[in-house]
Protein backbone atom coordinates (compact mmCIF):
# COMPACT_ATOMS: atom_id res chain seq x y z
CA UNK A 1 0.00 0.00 0.00
CA UNK A 2 2.81 2.17 -0.16
CA UNK A 3 1.95 3.45 -3.96
CA UNK A 4 -0.64 5.49 -2.13
CA UNK A 5 0.99 8.32 0.08
CA UNK A 6 0.90 10.50 -3.14
CA UNK A 7 -2.75 10.25 -3.26
CA UNK A 8 -3.04 10.61 0.50
CA UNK A 9 -1.00 13.96 0.48
CA UNK A 10 -3.09 15.14 -2.25
CA UNK A 11 -6.10 14.65 -0.28
CA UNK A 12 -5.29 16.12 2.66
CA UNK A 13 -4.06 19.62 0.88
CA UNK A 14 -5.84 22.27 1.27
CA UNK A 15 -6.87 23.55 -2.31
CA UNK A 16 -8.01 27.29 -2.86
CA UNK A 17 -9.03 28.63 -6.32
CA UNK A 18 -6.28 31.72 -6.90
CA UNK A 19 -9.24 32.88 -8.98
CA UNK A 20 -11.20 34.17 -6.30
CA UNK A 21 -10.02 35.84 -3.62
CA UNK A 22 -11.74 36.50 -0.11
CA UNK A 23 -12.20 40.10 1.22
CA UNK A 24 -10.12 39.78 4.31
CA UNK A 25 -7.47 37.94 2.57
CA UNK A 26 -6.64 34.42 1.31
CA UNK A 27 -8.81 32.18 -1.09
CA UNK A 28 -12.05 30.61 -1.77
CA UNK A 29 -12.25 27.18 -1.33
CA UNK A 30 -11.61 25.05 -4.38
CA UNK A 31 -14.81 23.86 -6.08
CA UNK A 32 -18.27 25.05 -7.02
CA UNK A 33 -21.59 23.99 -5.88
CA UNK A 34 -24.91 23.63 -7.36
CA UNK A 35 -26.34 26.73 -5.68
CA UNK A 36 -27.48 30.10 -7.43
CA UNK A 37 -24.45 31.96 -6.02
CA UNK A 38 -21.96 29.91 -7.18
CA UNK A 39 -23.11 28.94 -11.03
CA UNK A 40 -22.04 32.57 -11.69
CA UNK A 41 -18.54 32.30 -10.72
CA UNK A 42 -15.73 31.64 -13.08
CA UNK A 43 -14.16 28.64 -13.49
CA UNK A 44 -11.58 27.66 -10.68
CA UNK A 45 -7.72 27.29 -10.69
CA UNK A 46 -7.06 25.42 -7.84
CA UNK A 47 -3.68 25.22 -6.52
CA UNK A 48 -2.91 23.32 -2.65
CA UNK A 49 -2.74 26.84 -0.58
CA UNK A 50 0.72 26.22 0.24
CA UNK A 51 1.48 26.62 -3.56
CA UNK A 52 -0.71 29.76 -3.72
CA UNK A 53 1.09 31.60 -0.69
CA UNK A 54 4.17 31.21 -2.78
CA UNK A 55 3.12 32.18 -5.94
CA UNK A 56 3.18 36.02 -7.07
CA UNK A 57 0.37 37.96 -8.11
CA UNK A 58 1.68 38.16 -11.49
CA UNK A 59 2.03 34.49 -11.49
CA UNK A 60 -1.93 33.86 -10.67
CA UNK A 61 -3.42 35.94 -12.93
CA UNK A 62 -1.26 34.41 -15.64
CA UNK A 63 -2.30 30.62 -14.31
CA UNK A 64 -6.02 31.76 -14.32
CA UNK A 65 -6.17 33.32 -17.54
CA UNK A 66 -4.58 30.25 -19.18
CA UNK A 67 -7.04 28.39 -17.80
CA UNK A 68 -10.10 30.19 -18.55
CA UNK A 69 -8.63 30.49 -22.19
CA UNK A 70 -9.39 27.07 -22.86
CA UNK A 71 -12.49 25.23 -23.56
CA UNK A 72 -13.14 23.53 -20.20
CA UNK A 73 -14.63 20.65 -20.04
CA UNK A 74 -14.07 18.91 -23.78
CA UNK A 75 -15.49 15.83 -23.83
CA UNK A 76 -16.58 15.38 -20.06
CA UNK A 77 -13.04 15.82 -18.81
CA UNK A 78 -11.81 18.32 -16.90
CA UNK A 79 -9.45 21.36 -18.15
CA UNK A 80 -5.83 21.31 -17.15
CA UNK A 81 -3.24 23.76 -16.97
CA UNK A 82 0.43 24.00 -16.20
CA UNK A 83 0.49 26.43 -12.98
CA UNK A 84 3.91 27.98 -13.97
CA UNK A 85 3.96 28.77 -17.43
CA UNK A 86 7.22 27.80 -19.61
CA UNK A 87 9.66 30.79 -19.75
CA UNK A 88 10.99 31.23 -22.96
CA UNK A 89 15.12 31.07 -23.45
CA UNK A 90 17.03 33.28 -24.95
CA UNK A 91 18.54 31.44 -27.61
CA UNK A 92 14.37 30.61 -28.95
CA UNK A 93 14.01 34.18 -29.40
CA UNK A 94 12.51 34.88 -25.54
CA UNK A 95 14.85 38.12 -24.24
CA UNK A 96 12.59 40.33 -22.81
CA UNK A 97 15.13 43.04 -22.56
CA UNK A 98 16.00 45.93 -24.75
CA UNK A 99 18.36 45.44 -27.62
CA UNK A 100 20.55 48.20 -28.05
CA UNK A 101 21.82 48.80 -31.76
CA UNK A 102 25.04 49.61 -32.45
CA UNK A 103 26.19 51.18 -35.72
CA UNK A 104 30.19 51.72 -36.11
CA UNK A 105 31.36 54.98 -37.10
CA UNK A 106 34.11 54.17 -39.46
CA UNK A 107 31.52 53.50 -42.25
CA UNK A 108 32.40 49.86 -43.10
CA UNK A 109 29.25 48.81 -42.79
CA UNK A 110 29.34 46.56 -39.48
CA UNK A 111 26.21 46.43 -37.52
CA UNK A 112 25.86 44.86 -34.25
CA UNK A 113 23.54 43.91 -31.67
CA UNK A 114 23.50 43.59 -27.71
CA UNK A 115 20.95 42.53 -25.48
CA UNK A 116 23.28 43.60 -22.57
CA UNK A 117 21.53 47.51 -20.96
CA UNK A 118 24.82 47.57 -19.09
CA UNK A 119 27.04 47.83 -21.67
CA UNK A 120 24.98 51.27 -23.06
CA UNK A 121 27.15 53.24 -21.19
CA UNK A 122 30.41 51.97 -22.37
CA UNK A 123 29.18 52.27 -25.85
CA UNK A 124 28.26 56.19 -25.66
CA UNK A 125 31.62 56.53 -23.95
CA UNK A 126 33.28 55.53 -27.26
CA UNK A 127 30.73 57.57 -29.01
CA UNK A 128 29.34 54.24 -30.90
CA UNK A 129 25.67 55.22 -30.17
Amino acid sequence: MSGHKGLDKWFKQDWVDIGSKKKGGGHKKCGRSKQKADAKRKYPKCVPAAKAARMTDSQKRSAVSRKRAKPQGVGGKPTNVKTFANRKKAAEGGYMGSFIDLTFPEGKGEYKRTGNPSLKKYYKSLGII
